[in-house]
């Protein structure tokens, strides 16, 4: 089975309410759901094309509970965390399994 991801760039405005509201409010609900950070904001080369300050990659055990860990009450309750000192963009896709 195809592990699942979440792709994301975002600019964060307020750092230390995004740690302290989003990244707090989330962490259980990821948890719960098996996510394991595979990128998380590192040393990069935008190669081409643009890109937000920070990128996050996040693995799923599968496609579906990467879609269920984002549809989830608690992480939807991060989110609105999240919006209040964040821009940003993502994608959930499955991962190749070939």
């Amino acid at each position: 089975m195809a592990k699942g991801y979440w792709v994301a760039h975002v600019d964060v405005t307020d750092q230390d309410a995004y740690v302290a509201g989003y990244i707090a409010a989330a962490k259980d609900t990821l948890a719960a759901f098996g996510a394991v950070f595979k990128v998380r904001a590192g040393t990069r080369t935008v190669a081409e094309g643009a890109a937000r300050a920070r990128t996050v990659v996040i693995e799923f055990p599968s496609y579906q509970a990467a879609l269920d860990c984002y549809n989830a009450p608690g992480y939807q309750n991060a989110k609105a965390k999240r919006d209040l000192v964040a821009t940003g963009d993502m994608v959930i896709i499955e991962g190749y399994d070939g």
